[in-house]
């Protein structure tokens, strides 16, 4: 905490009154960090079902593909799997401010299950593509991993 307030030019009672603990500091800058993510349900919410697979990833790679989020993105993922406290953090802002809205929209009695498989093919493609950095996946198209990727996130929300 006076490390931040040191780098903030305050004092750290200043940085404790506002935040509190160590972790909600951290969760505050999660927060901020993901802040264009957490717009990802808009692309469910602005139009019909129908098409609604394509609409969310070209949101959500648009988010990848852009450096300006990408870089905060990659920090976000990469302490989420490599501390609980930030993975709590990370789970609870997906789970509240992300999959439950998509969820909602969907109306299914397996909604949620459908936006976390959703969810899963996304991460599970943006770990492989932006972290991790396989080939050829690390260097493909975008416009290529739309057009495989949407059909099956559109599968997730709104398939049999």
């Amino acid at each position: 905490m006076r490390g931040i307030a040191k780098a903030a030019g305050v004092d750290s009672a200043l940085v404790h009154h506002y935040f509190g603990t160590k972790e909600q500091v951290f969760e505050a800058a999660i927060t901020q960090s993901f802040a264009p993510a957490i717009e990802a349900p808009k692309a469910i919410e602005e139009g019909p079902l129908d098409g609604v697979g394509e609409r969310l990833v070209r949101f959500f790679f648009g988010i990848w593909e852009n450096p300006a989020t990408r870089a905060p993105l990659l920090a976000i993922v990469r302490s989420a799997v490599t501390n609980e406290t930030a993975a709590a953090v990370f789970r609870r802002i997906i789970a509240t401010q992300v999959l439950r809205r998509i969820a909602v929209r969907l109306d299914l009695p397996d909604a949620e299950l459908r936006a976390e498989l959703a969810a899963a093919q996304l991460v599970g493609t943006a770990m492989l593509r932006y972290v991790i950095k396989v080939e050829p996946l690390a260097s493909a198209d975008p416009e290529q991993i739309v057009a495989r990727l949407a059909p099956v996130v559109q599968g997730h929300l709104t398939g049999p």
